[in-house]
């Protein structure tokens, strides 16, 4: 589950990896979904563009207001947020600020998602 407020580069990395574990792991019923947190009346056409570029299969891409769902607090500085969770446990939690998510910290999300699959 990733909450993210703007379209990026590092971001769009980000996706495209976690579609591709999707997709790898759907024996698993690994599932994923970005709920992007803005009311930008460009986002919908900006969200096709990027699910098109990364040729997404698997992960949903969703979109709700700036202060997201009810009964999730996401942090108001928090640009990107990404929970992995199994079973309703939470087993690795992100949060980046705008500008700070890197290649490096999307290979540790990546290899995070070990702690929420079965092992092989």
């Amino acid at each position: 589950m990733i909450f993210a407020r703007e379209v990026s580069d590092d971001l769009a990395s980000l996706v495209k990896k976690i579609d591709e574990a999707t997709q790898k792991n759907s024996d698993c019923k690994m599932g994923s979904f970005v709920v992007f947190l803005n009311d930008d009346e460009s986002l919908e056409k900006k969200l096709k563009e990027m699910a098109k570029a990364a040729d997404l299969k698997k992960l949903v891409l969703s979109i709700d207001n700036p202060a997201g769902p009810k009964g999730y607090t996401i942090p108001k500085e928090a640009d990107v947020t990404v929970v992995l969770y199994n079973k309703r446990k939470v087993e690795s939690n992100f949060a980046f600020k705008k500008g700070e998510l890197k290649t490096a910290d999307i290979e540790k999300i990546v290899a995070d998602l070990k702690k929420i699959l079965p092992a092989k």
